[in-house]
């Protein structure tokens, strides 16, 4: 498609020029290529350049190009001919301004929002003027926050890669000390910030913290070697005569030490344990050595949320925190529990509860529950027994498949003994070694006692509760929501707030790392639960909102872009004031 013209001569000698819109096409006939008018603009000397313009601007729209009309008034957008030199002469750009960068903006909005409401700001404030500091330590720990909600990074990449590309004029003066060493003031004060944090967070949301669902996760790092014991002096004693009489100076446990991680390997690691509410929100988090195994931490737990008053709370975990010695502790002072337990493992459970005959209440579709008591009076037991039709054929089925392939494998075999390197393999795997068995003989077969027992906990689960007035359907429904630290957790180590990996060495520095993180997971929920988005959704489109940065020969400013209709509905949602059109004249 083309555009064409053509001359007619007029009697008088004149010459008439006209414009027309053509294309070739191939003659049937002929074979040959001629040209078919599509439209005729007219004289040349006419009409026919207006309409010429209104194309050439309708076309512009449409392919997002900017033409302009150097007949037109200056200043105007148009489209014409006149060259790339023309287009120069009526440039509307004004002399002297320079577009310098863009940054970021929305997200930082939010965040530094939520960071005063929910009351961070204020508690860091405070206590950074208690002990009298003098830099800014709060917008230190409000920047490296905002960063792991938005492109995490170390904190050397914060201060040198982030900052300069988000507008957060309160962070621009800060120094790279200035963020370690406002981690060290978060680590001092961590208890008292978390605690004023949650209480403000609860009046603020009306919230009723009725359940605390409580779990621990760990996070790995890349060395071989653990952190050393560090050695303590005992409180008014001296530590040379001390010493020198024999008496043993108490050991604080190092932090990072070689335990069994979440996903299986045996590295040198810390556990990171987090009670949240029923929304999701954190309540407080624990930064304890690598070795820590699960049943040990709720001690430690019950006594730093004893001085919280925290009403009638309802303490639920998983089968890794049941034992008789936890119970016990959840249960002084009042306190209620709903633990899971190991079904598979406990004598009470496989002989008591569950071959308790009853009739299962239904729940959900996918859910059925029944009570069994075991004991009488205060020394009785309740037990909720829950069932799951839908896992209980998913797991019937991936047994099914588990077990051909047990068969197919020791038919390939004529010697069955324990020691051959296959048979090994088979025992050590937790795919297969809870169906196999060893004869006295020494030889390896598929037990089918073992496999008795793994049908009857098909798609079963067993709870176990103090609490008199739960109901088994408010049990059952309960544990369920345990499934929300699940997504707390995903969210803070891999998805999105990204805890690892660490690239601190410090055991203070470490711990304040994750108090920061979960610092940004309270933000990133009361976010996600106001306008019912995830937060990754919230924040590419937040980040339409740039502010670009220009200069003149006399001033420097900042001037936002125009919102889309996604931001100003957010920022409404969220109470949120649209930040001015010009930012920070200088």
């Amino acid at each position: 498609m083309f555009l064409r013209t053509t001359k007619r001569k007029n009697r008088d000698g004149s010459v008439v020029e006209y414009h027309q819109l053509a294309h070739n096409v191939r003659d049937p006939e002929s074979r040959q290529s001629v040209a078919q008018i599509i439209h005729n603009f007219g004289r040349a000397d006419g009409e026919a350049r207006d309409a010429l313009v209104r194309l050439c601007q309708s076309i512009a729209r449409v392919v997002g190009m900017e033409v302009r009309d150097p007949l037109a008034q200056p200043g105007l957008i148009g489209a014409g001919a006149g060259g790339p030199e023309a287009a120069r002469t009526a440039d509307p750009w004004p002399p002297g301004l320079r577009w310098l960068a863009s940054r970021l903006l929305g997200p930082v909005v939010v965040i530094e929002a939520l960071w005063e409401r929910l009351g961070i700001g204020p508690a860091l404030r405070q206590v950074a003027a208690a002990e009298g500091c003098t830099h800014p330590y709060e917008r230190a720990l409000l920047a490296m926050t905002a960063n792991r909600l938005c492109e995490p990074k170390s904190k050397v990449g914060v201060w040198d890669r982030w900052l300069p590309r988000v507008h957060l004029p309160s962070c621009w003066e800060l120094e790279l000390d200035h963020l370690y060493e406002a981690m060290d003031l978060l680590y001092r004060h961590a208890e008292r910030v978390e605690e004023r944090v949650f209480f403000h967070t609860a009046d603020l949301l009306n919230l009723t913290v009725d359940l605390v669902f409580y779990d621990t996760t760990t996070a790995s790092f890349a060395v071989d070697f653990e952190d050393p014991d560090e050695e303590v002096e005992a409180g008014g004693v001296e530590t040379g005569a001390g010493a020198a009489a024999g008496q043993e100076k108490p050991a604080k446990p190092g932090l990072r030490k070689r335990g069994k991680s979440k996903n299986g390997t045996w590295n040198p690691q810390i556990v990171v344990a987090l009670a949240v509410t029923r929304e999701g929100l954190p309540v407080r988090s624990w930064v304890l050595p690598g070795n820590t195994t699960d049943v040990t931490t709720i001690a430690k737990v019950k006594a730093d949320l004893r001085g919280w008053k925290l009403s009638r709370c309802l303490f639920v975990a998983d089968a890794g925190m049941d034992s008789a010695q936890n119970r016990e502790l959840l249960s002084v002072g009042g306190g209620k529990y709903l633990l899971a337990v190991r079904a598979a493992s406990v004598k009470e459970v496989q002989e008591e509860v569950l071959t308790r005959p009853g009739r299962y209440q239904k729940v959900a579709d996918n859910l059925q529950v029944k009570e069994v008591e075991v004991g009488d009076g205060e020394l009785r037991r309740r037990y909720f027994v829950c069932y799951n039709p839908r896992e209980a054929e998913r797991q019937k089925r991936h047994r099914d498949i588990v077990l051909a392939e047990l068969r197919e494998e020791l038919g390939r075999h004529q010697d069955w003994g324990a020691t051959a390197k296959w048979a090994v393999a088979l025992l050590a795997s937790g795919r297969t070694q809870r169906y196999l068995s060893v004869s006295p003989a020494g030889q390896i077969y598929v037990d089918p006692l073992k496999i008795k027992k793994a049908e009857k906990l098909d798609g079963k689960w067993v709870l176990i509760t103090n609490d008199d007035t739960l109901t088994p359907a408010d049990a059952a429904s309960g544990y369920k929501g345990l499934l929300v630290i699940e997504r707390c957790f995903r969210s803070l180590k891999t998805t999105q707030i990204h805890l690892t990996p660490m690239h601190h060495w410090l055991p203070r520095r470490i711990e304040a790392h994750v108090k920061i993180c979960v610092l940004a997971l309270l933000i990133q929920r009361v976010a996600e639960i106001a306008c019912q988005k995830s937060w990754p959704w919230l924040r590419h489109a937040l980040s339409q909102l740039q502010a670009a940065e220009f200069e003149t020969p006399t001033h420097r400013f900042f001037r936002r872009n125009e919102p889309s209709q996604d931001v100003v509905d957010l920022l409404k949602t969220l109470s949120i004031p649209m930040p001015k059109p010009v930012l920070d004249l200088a």
